[in-house]
């Protein structure tokens, strides 16, 4: 049981990393938990104050005669912040890293930033005594007072730029007014809008049947108390969104507020009309590209209860909403779920356990669910839903496979397929458009044979070997080593190395190749300003252009009805990375990318270029086949173990001296390896330390050791041994331990 507590007394987000420690008493201990209201005296006059339980702990972090006692636990309603303290509490517990920077994740709320004021000018006298003393101010010719005093009894109040710009009056005459009792100048909290002056036009969505039956069944749940995650598995043009905005509709009528999250890349002006249309200014956004005094001016909006829908990526999560209802995770298979900084959290799971702590459902929607999510749905962790037809019955694209090695036996060295140039030359006489997606995800360099296909795989683990500088070729989950081949070892061609075309080398060949049509190419590069985005979307979407050129940013929900071309390039990139997720990342992003095509009134075509035709991930894309895409692919993470059958913890160790680093790992894995031999953790397996993927980063020399045990709780308890041992050793003072549970992209 423990028996301190660490608590903050302020919730402003300085003071954060400042804990104080208490003392608790007897009778608390079995009751307090991370995030209850408690009283403490605090100060010198020993002041009774409100603070949040952070940590509970058994170890006493200064003298206990100096440490004062809990006096109670506050009972009653439990604010907002004690919930997303006792969130940040489990995030700690299951990802690692420390409470402070667990609490700078959930509570971004209280970051400071300055707030922005409105002035405004008020008529403080009656209608009637307003009216005589213009007639007064007219009669004494007094203009200027009486066309501001005229101004004011048409509308009160009145911004004071208005009145100092349109009614062109000067400070000494607002202060003179101000003086007589006539008016008063106050001031106001504004807050920045980040959807500006967005027109509302109110739809009635008309839902067809599979949409009807979806709704019915989580509001049915919803409405007699019982709160479940859902799968909704819609094909591509299904109409998921129409059953977010509909369940959320019926949400926020019953006085309850929702959640939208949206990967990054996802997040576009098409998509926030379609709820502003609904919930109009009672809906906002996040987003990266927004300042800090927008994304504070939001979260206040929130806590104030001026919102009932927040939309954005996963930071969006912690939005404070004091009477949460639903969660809904669109495009849940993405990888940007997955936070890369500490905690690294996965959005899917904190948002499970924010909607239990609140009473609330969560809601997944995806055409391509993750393997994970698709294994819990099986297993009834989750209740499954499915939208199996377009909306309007429309047919789903046809899709052709090209083999670029036999483009290459064929002369062929362009990486446009002479299939692909002759769609793209009907679509451009027919003014249709084409979108070309490039596969740029996970190019870390894994290796292949350019005639045969063949990829310089691990004897050990069926992942890619990545290429590093050194010119040899690693294995990032055994650390097997090899050199880099001259020849390949399937089919003795030269023709071995890494893919290097990149986006803007593909508009150079699309230009060359069809001079007369508009190519936009949407990457990294032209989309760095704040509006980049929406502005080569817009001039996509009023056919500015024939051809939009992108990475996976172009394929995550957009809506070009005029799009029957779509051209997967190098479609198997993604999947030799030296990672297992890369045949589901393939098939994930070949079925969006598909998806594109035909979501208008003429059908829609996809060629899918490749050097392994023949691979299931590429095969089941074509048919757009989801379900035996999971089959076979669960079966071979069941041979494996990996997640979700099986489950992975990554513990990374650097340091700016490399044998620091060395020896640190080592003194972890021997720290292990003596709780195995004591015959403890059994089904352990451990592997490692080796070279991180990036073995130096800024100076830093990085080790990994990965564990992989059937039971996610006993990863859970290595980690917490660790952590222990490294704060309690000296050695550990300039080493940086980090873990990654479940790893999606490795360090």
């Amino acid at each position: 049981m423990a028996k301190y507590a660490n608590v903050i007394i302020d919730i402003s987000h300085e003071k954060l990393d400042k804990a104080f420690q208490y003392k608790i008493p007897q009778e608390l201990q079995q009751e307090l938990a991370v995030g209850m209201q408690v009283e403490a005296p605090f100060g010198n006059g020993d002041r009774k104050s409100t603070a949040y339980v952070v940590e509970l702990t058994d170890t006493p972090e200064y003298d206990v005669s100096r440490l004062k006692e809990i006096k109670g636990i506050v009972t009653g309603s439990i604010p907002i912040e004690s919930q997303l303290i006792a969130l940040a509490g489990w995030m700690r517990r299951n990802y690692g890293g420390t409470m402070s920077q667990a609490l700078g994740t959930v509570l971004p709320v209280k970051q400071k930033s300055t707030e922005k004021k409105q002035r405004l000018v008020r008529l403080v006298l009656s209608r009637k005594k307003a009216a005589e003393q213009l007639a007064l101010f007219e009669k004494k010719r007094h203009t200027a007072r009486a066309r501001l005093l005229s101004g004011l009894l048409e509308q009160n109040p009145l911004p004071y730029e208005v009145v100092t710009k349109k009614l062109n009056m000067t400070a000494s005459v607002i202060r003179a007014m101000e003086e007589m009792g006539i008016l008063a100048v106050e001031e106001q909290r504004a807050y920045r809008n980040p959807l500006g002056e967005m027109k509302r036009e109110r739809k009635r969505l008309v839902l067809n049947e599979e949409q009807r039956q979806a709704v019915e069944r989580i509001w049915k749940d919803f409405s007699q108390g019982n709160y479940y995650t859902y799968l909704l598995r819609g094909v591509t043009g299904s109409g998921k969104t129409a059953v977010y905005i509909e369940l959320i509709e019926q949400v926020v009528r019953s006085g309850r507020q929702a959640i939208v999250l949206i990967p990054e890349i996802a997040l576009t002006y098409q998509t926030v009309v379609r709820f502003y249309q609904r919930f109009g200014e009672r809906v906002s956004i996040l987003n990266s590209k927004m300042s800090k005094g927008e994304r504070y001016d939001q979260f206040e909006r929130a806590k104030n209860g001026e919102l009932d829908v927040m939309i954005g990526p996963r930071s969006a999560l912690f939005t404070p909403f004091s009477n949460l209802g639903i969660i809904m995770i669109d495009e849940e298979h993405e990888n940007s779920y997955k936070s890369e900084t500490l905690p690294r959290y996965h959005a899917r799971e904190a948002a499970i356990e924010r909607a239990r702590m609140a009473g609330a459902s969560v809601v997944l929607g995806s055409a391509t669910p993750s393997v994970d999510s698709f294994y819990h749905a099986q297993k009834g962790n989750y209740v499954l839903l499915e939208l199996e037809k377009r909306i309007e019955e429309k047919p789903l694209p046809r899709c052709y496979i090209v083999d670029l090695r036999e483009e290459l036996r064929q002369g062929n060295r362009s990486i446009l397929s002479d299939k692909l140039q002759e769609l793209m030359e009907q679509r451009i006489k027919a003014r249709q458009q084409i979108m070309l997606f490039i596969n740029r995800r996970g190019i870390a360099g894994f290796v292949s044979c350019r005639a045969c296909g063949h990829v310089m795989k691990c004897s050990h683990c069926d992942v890619s070997l990545s290429q590093h500088n050194n010119g040899r070729l690693m294995c990032h989950y055994c650390g097997y080593t090899s050199n880099m081949p001259k020849e390949c070892p399937e089919c003795g061609s030269k023709y071995i190395g890494g893919f290097k075309a990149g986006t803007q080398k593909i508009e150079e060949i699309v230009k060359k190749r069809f001079p007369d049509a508009g190519v936009l190419r949407m990457d990294f590069d032209t989309t760095r300003n704040k509006d980049g985005y929406e502005k080569i979307l817009s001039s996509f979407a009023n056919h500015e252009a024939d051809i939009l050129i992108g990475t996976q940013m172009i394929v995550k929900g957009h809506d070009f009805p005029n799009v029957t071309l779509v051209g997967v390039l190098a479609a198997d990139l993604s999947l030799h990375v030296s990672d297992f997720h890369g045949p589901e990342r393939t098939f994930q992003l070949i079925t969006q990318a598909a998806g594109r095509a035909g979501r208008g009134k003429l059908p829609g075509e996809v060629v899918i270029q490749t050097y392994s035709p023949d691979h299931y991930a590429i095969e089941l894309a074509q048919k757009q086949d989801y379900k035996k895409f999971y089959e076979t692919e669960i079966s071979y993470r069941e041979l494996m173990q990996y997640p979700p059958i099986g489950h992975m913890l990554t513990m990374l160790t650097a340091s700016k001296d490399e044998l620091t680093a060395i020896l640190s790992s080592e003194l972890l894995a021997n720290k292990i390896r003596q709780a195995q031999e004591k015959g403890k953790l059994s089904g352990l397996k451990m592997i490692g330390p080796s070279d991180a993927g990036i073995a130096k980063v800024k100076d830093f020399y990085r080790k990994v050791l990965y564990f992989k045990h059937q039971d996610y709780s006993v990863l859970i308890q290595i980690k917490d041994v660790l952590e222990q041992f490294v704060n309690r050793h000296r050695e550990f003072q300039n080493v940086t331990v980090q873990f990654d549970f479940d790893p999606m992209n490795g360090f």
